[in-house]
């Protein structure tokens, strides 16, 4: 089967990390389709232990609780 082709033009910078994030094996379009898939949130799935997380859980309430703080006090400053 026979693909067509296009050239592009990019600056140095982004070939530099292009080029940074290819692997060995892999062609640029290959690196560019791996790059730009989409992925899926099952993909994720299992990717944390149980108590890894509940400590991100627990960070995140301990944020929120802190960013409601600081609301609460510019709210009362304002007033």
């Amino acid at each position: 089967m026979f693909m067509s082709t296009k050239t592009i033009t990019i600056a140095e910078d982004a070939y530099e990390r292009l080029n940074a994030l290819k692997k060995k094996e892999e062609s640029f379009s290959e690196a560019i389709r791996r790059l730009t898939a989409k992925v899926k949130l099952t993909d994720f799935a299992g990717i944390l232990t149980n108590e890894e997380a509940k400590n991100i859980k627990n960070k995140i309430a301990k944020s929120r609780e802190l960013s409601n703080d600081r609301m609460r006090n510019v709210k009362e400053k304002l007033t």
